[in-house]
């Protein structure tokens, strides 16, 4: 029998990262430690949620990508996500576009869930640059073929 995960720690989700190939940096900001990694050269931090008995252990934890917002987000881009996805979410955090995925290990898993975790937050990290370029090709498409359009409506009212 397999023993069942029912609590991580930075060194235990270190070294699940490690095996699996990712570079990792424990960090510690007010007393709060987060792991940094990244996939493909997109960077994404592992919070931790709920403590478990055992300091330093959690029951649960979360994915976090976060990336910089530069200029205007269009309108629906995060809704749209999470209407069309399931296991992370959008949301948009002050100039920051973020997106996460939460992990729970409270009432035990295995390391092949824990792992199979990981590998649907890579796939989903993927999807996400896909689906961020491709919104805004899509949106830059929609703004030139309006363009035309408008300017005839503005000849049209003007004669």
């Amino acid at each position: 029998m397999t023993s069942m995960v029912e609590q991580v720690s930075a060194k235990s989700l270190t070294e699940l990262l490690q095996a699996a190939g990712y570079r990792v940096n424990e960090t510690e900001q007010n007393g709060i430690v987060q792991l940094l990694s990244a996939s493909q050269g997109i960077g994404f931090a592992v919070r931790f949620g709920n403590p478990a008995a055992t300091p330093g252990d959690y029951m649960d934890f979360t994915f976090s990508c976060a990336l910089r917002v530069q200029g205007e987000l269009p309108a629906g881009l995060a809704e749209l996500w999470n209407a069309s996805r399931r296991f992370a979410r959008l949301s948009l955090q002050g100039e920051f576009l973020v997106m996460e995925m939460d992990v729970v290990v409270a009432a035990g898993v295995s390391a092949d869930h824990l792992r199979s975790n990981l590998e649907l937050w890579d796939r989903l990290l993927q999807e996400f640059i896909v689906y961020l370029r491709e919104y805004s090709q899509n949106a830059t498409r929609m703004q030139t073929q309006a363009e035309p359009a408008e300017a005839a409506l503005e000849e049209a009212s003007a004669s």
